[in-house]
């Protein structure tokens, strides 16, 4: 599978982000998580991704999305309203997962949500349960896998014959100016934590007392940059996939952030 993958031709970089390593404090890493969270909702990223779904929903019968990645929550809470409120999909289910489960916010919307769990044991996106079943989310996670693992995802998906939606904020940093978005992010990161929901003492202390939270904000923010798979990156994970029975669909949405996606589907 590798050598199918040509990985050196993509354009993307796959350099470290702090989220990845599994030493990382998961406190910070939910800080961190909470912030990505406003910036989905500043980027509209809920409306867009309700779109997709509605039309995959209609397409597949399936009402029930289990989302990858979750961290805090991400945009898939605010899509589930939208799906109701605005799509008329009464009866959506969703079930939140994460490799390294914020386990706060898990217990707040297990006890609150009757339409929205939050699982609390780990999900490994790359290696699933057999009894995961649903269309399947990731917003803002693809990036996170290495060319070799995300073909794996898109690989299993298909042989499984299970729908998935995946989404991406299409941002760009030139990698020459690198070094001047990183501080730019991290002034950025000072005027959204006001903004953080719940907002800690925890948050606040390390954000403008300590600014250890701005910097790894930065530095994942930038980095993310470089790791998105554009379209072209696409065609090559998509190569030899899609058949009578499968179908792949990739495009771009244009609006107050530009948004890659890719969809995959049984016929």
């Amino acid at each position: 599978m590798t050598k199918q993958l040509h990985p050196k031709k993509m354009k993307r970089i796959h350099l470290f982000e702090f989220e990845d390593l599994k030493w990382f404090p998961n406190w910070i890493r939910i800080c961190m998580t909470r912030l990505i969270m406003v910036m989905h909702k500043k980027f509209k990223t809920s409306q867009d991704m309700a779109k997709l779904l509605s039309d995959l929903i209609e397409q597949t019968k399936i009402t029930k999305i289990v989302d990858l990645c979750s961290g805090s929550g991400g945009a898939m809470l605010d899509v589930v309203s939208q799906l109701k409120y605005v799509h008329k999909i009464k009866n959506v289910e969703l079930i939140l997962s994460d490799l390294y489960p914020n386990l706060d916010a898990a217990k707040k919307i297990n006890q609150t949500n009757n339409s929205v769990s939050y699982r609390t044991t780990p999900l490994d996106a790359t290696n699933l349960d057999d009894n995961i079943e649903g269309i399947l989310t990731m917003i803002g996670s693809f990036h996170h896998m290495k060319p070799e693992l995300a073909k794996r995802i898109l690989v299993e998906v298909q042989k499984r014959k299970q729908p998935i939606c995946i989404m991406e904020i299409n941002k760009k940093f030139p990698i020459v100016l690198w070094w001047f978005f990183i501080p730019l992010s991290m002034i950025l990161c000072l005027f959204i934590t006001p903004l953080v929901k719940p907002l800690t003492l925890k948050q606040v202390i390390f954000t403008y007392l300590i600014p250890i939270i701005p910097i790894c904000f930065a530095w994942d923010a930038v980095i993310t940059s470089g790791r998105i798979y554009r379209m072209e990156d696409l065609d090559i994970l998509l190569k030899d996939l899609g058949n009578e029975n499968y179908t792949w669909k990739k495009g771009i949405i244009k609006g107050d952030s530009e948004k890659i996606y890719l969809i995959g589907h049984p016929n």
